[in-house]
């Protein structure tokens, strides 16, 4: 038999308005018509933020920033009509805007998207949403509050696969969940602080770079490509791949706050990110579920038994979904129920979630329409707060019991300074 669809497949088969309510408070963005061009505003522009603009390029690019003037005039090349800035918070001030695209350095994430908010604007943000805990609840509210349309950057949501996993997870056809690995072999770690300066660059404005962050002289080993390594400006591996793996985690099993955030990893380095981490956090059961163990692995961890176990020692990415009846193998484009020979029978359930226009394209459409996105500041703001707080976990070397609604570690003050940093003077959330 057809195990009975959750509520959150029952709210995508009825209506699109029941889809807006499990996405999170509609965004009320109407005002251009679908074939009218959005006013768009770029901060950050090479590396990753080239896929972004390749996405949106359609739309009116009426202003670009950069702090480095190489990265901004290399793309003023394409759009020779964009105002140039270095610093965002002129950019975020031009009247024309409708709109802007975030894909600098984690740390001035929050900073640029919370003044664009405040400003009025629509907003695509790359992941992690935020640099800290705190501005990840910062930027949920003030999105709730202007009513604008946010997406953050984990564009594999939008793929098919991830789709077909919710549905067979939701589904039940593994059974009640009790555990899901999640394992990246990536590794972002870094070393000891340069010693010596080195002199900036003409073209890099450093201290625009450095933003929120605390002052340090300019050095090649933080930009254009290792800033990750480094706790003022990233989040190590698990901030960068986090939000990409464990948003199939939280979408499928309807993820909010843990309960309890624990982490182990090589000893903690003041400066830099570490060679590994495994972090676990812990769900509370809840009406129609039991509690929930979610763990995490990167660097050369891996749940290798489990992976044994289910017969696929070498998968060296995804998630392992362990449930009452089996388990269910994933990662970005894959996905396997586990063991095979007791699912082939196995009533899989037919798509019932809409295929996505594309993830850029669902943010394009809803500047324009008001429509849903699926990555919105609500939820994409409550994954990053989780992935983040395994970072503050690892940096406290404690257990840490987390209130959720108020946003808060109850059993460890040393935390607070993780949770919320301080920033340097000039710079605002």
């Amino acid at each position: 038999m057809h195990a009975s669809p959750s509520r959150r497949r029952f709210i995508y088969q009825t209506a699109a308005l029941s889809l807006t309510a499990w996405l999170g408070p509609r965004v009320f963005a109407r005002g251009k018509s679908p074939n009218e061009r959005l006013n768009l505003g770029i901060i950050g522009t090479a590396n990753r933020a080239k896929s972004n603009i390749d996405q949106i390029r359609d739309e009116n690019i009426v202003a670009i920033c950069d702090v480095d003037e190489n990265f901004a005039n290399k793309l003023s090349i394409d759009f020779p009509s964009a105002q140039i800035f270095t610093d965002f918070r002129e950019l975020i001030e031009l009247p024309e805007l409708d709109g802007v695209v975030v894909s600098t350095a984690d740390h001035t994430h929050a900073p640029a998207a919370a003044a664009a908010l405040r400003r009025g604007l629509h907003v695509y943000c790359e992941k992690p949403l935020t640099h800290s805990v705190h501005e990840a609840r910062v930027l949920a509210t003030l999105a709730k509050e202007s009513g604008k349309a946010t997406q953050m950057g984990t564009q594999i949501h939008a793929g098919e696969n991830y789709r077909r996993v919710v549905e067979l997870i939701q589904g039940g056809v593994i059974g009640a969940v009790r555990e899901c690995h999640v394992w990246c072999e990536k590794t972002w770690s870094g070393g000891e602080r340069p010693a010596e300066a080195q002199e900036v660059p003409r073209h890099l404005h450093w201290d625009l770079w450095l933003g929120p962050a605390p002052a340090r002289p300019y050095h090649s080993a933080y930009v254009p490509a290792n800033w990750r390594r480094w706790w003022d400006f990233g989040g190590g591996t698990l901030g960068d791949m986090g939000c990409h793996y464990l948003d199939l985690a939280h979408w499928a099993l309807e993820l909010r706050h843990p309960a309890t955030i624990a982490a182990e990893g090589p000893p903690v380095h003041a400066e830099t990110t570490p060679e590994w981490l495994i972090v676990t956090w812990q769900y509370a059961a809840r009406a129609g579920r039991g509690p929930l163990i979610v763990k995490w692995y990167d660097g050369n961890k891996r749940p290798d038994a489990l992976l044994a176990e289910a017969g696929i020692p070498d998968k060296k990415n995804g998630l392992l979904f362990v449930g009452e009846k089996g388990m269910l193998w994933s990662d970005y484009n894959g996905r396997q129920l586990l063991p095979a020979e007791r699912f082939k029978d196995a009533v899989i359930p037919e798509p019932s979630i809409p295929k996505s226009i594309g993830h850029h394209a669902e943010w394009v459409r809803a500047c324009k329409e008001g429509t849903p996105t699926t990555c919105n500041f609500d939820y994409s703001g409550a994954l990053t707060e989780a992935v983040l707080l395994g970072n503050v976990a690892f940096r406290t070397g404690q257990t840490l019991e987390w209130d959720g609604p108020a946003a808060r570690v109850t059993n460890a003050p040393e935390a607070a300074r993780f949770i919320q940093r301080e920033y340097r003077p000039g710079w605002k959330l």
